[in-house]
């Protein structure tokens, strides 16, 4: 039985690690989904969120009486609401109508307020990504808040180097593979790297939108796949890191969560999705007898209006 916790904060991180068993190939590689919808608000950005927090407070950048600010698609936005609604900071975020409804509500009911920047027709574009990063600046300029910067904040790297070192314990060290969309780029980089210190044989694999591959020197486009795809090359990307990158549709994408709902049991979104679409190929490159880990980066909870509308 779980100890005790002292606060909610205490329950981030520890999340399980299960096996895909039917949207994989019989006989194919073995392909483990990390369960981050398993942390309190449903996402792995509970983990960075309070990395920033903590770490900001840690050297004096962020003291009782501040207050906080961010632009994010969501996920983000609902953990760092968390963290400072826990911790007592106000604090102010900047989106868009082009993310989950879902998202947004849950970040008003934690008590954020919300800038909302207008998208083109509810898409994600390089454009709405800068606009948004340049109301996050102008509200910190003006009003002193202490801004998290996710695009650029090197601290939330810690958080991810303990997902790593959690697949490492749960698979026992038996892992080829890993995969991971690119938002910030901050959980591939940290889990990858910290994987791959371990053993420099794993083969690390960055997942972007096919509609926008900048990644991989291809011009930004618009898609709907929440939470990755900024539509330029993001400050934490570092080439190297990665030995492939794979480019995933959002049509691709969407109906890889709808699979993953329908025959695994397991609701979750379209980076989600766009992971275990990446897992395959990779799960089928490196054969029958590997092991691939990916990520279940939030839940499908965030955006039931979105499928329920499809």
């Amino acid at each position: 039985m779980n100890k005790l916790r002292h606060d909610i904060l205490q329950c981030i991180g520890n999340t399980s690690l299960v096996a895909l068993r039917n949207v994989v190939p019989a006989n194919g590689a073995r392909i483990l989904l990390k369960l981050e919808s398993e942390n309190p608000t449903g996402s792995m950005k509970d983990r960075m969120a309070l990395a920033m927090i903590e770490a900001a407070e840690a050297d004096g950048r962020l003291a009782a009486g501040g207050s906080v600010v961010e632009y994010t698609g969501g996920s983000t936005g609902v953990s760092l609401s968390l963290v400072c609604a826990v911790k007592g900071y106000p604090l102010h975020i900047v989106t868009s109508d082009a993310f989950a409804r879902e998202k947004l509500d849950h970040m008003r009911v934690l008590g954020a307020r919300l800038q909302i920047v207008r998208s083109d027709s509810g898409r994600m574009t390089a454009k709405l990504t800068r606009d948004m990063i340049e109301a996050a600046r102008v509200i910190a300029a003006e009003t002193g808040a202490f801004w998290t910067d996710q695009m650029n904040n090197r601290d939330q790297m810690a958080a991810y180097r303990k997902l790593a070192e959690e697949i490492w314990s749960q698979t026992g060290g038996r892992i080829d593979g890993f995969v991971q969309s690119v938002g910030t780029a901050a959980s591939l980089r940290g889990t990858g790297e910290t994987l791959r210190n371990r053993n420099e044989q794993i083969r690390i694999v960055a997942v972007e939108p096919a509609e926008s591959p900048v990644l991989s020197g291809g011009k930004p486009g618009a898609h709907k796949i929440d939470g990755i795809g900024a539509g330029f090359v993001v400050p934490l990307w570092q080439d190297g890191v990665a030995d492939r990158i794979e480019q995933v549709s959002t049509e691709e994408a969407v109906a890889m969560s709808m699979r993953l709902a329908r025959e695994e049991g397991l609701f979750a979104g379209t980076s989600t999705g766009s992971n275990v679409v990446a897992a395959l190929r990779l799960a089928d490159r490196l054969g029958p007898d590997a092991t691939v880990v990916t990520v279940m980066c939030d839940t499908g909870m965030k955006y039931l209006s979105a499928r329920s509308a499809a």
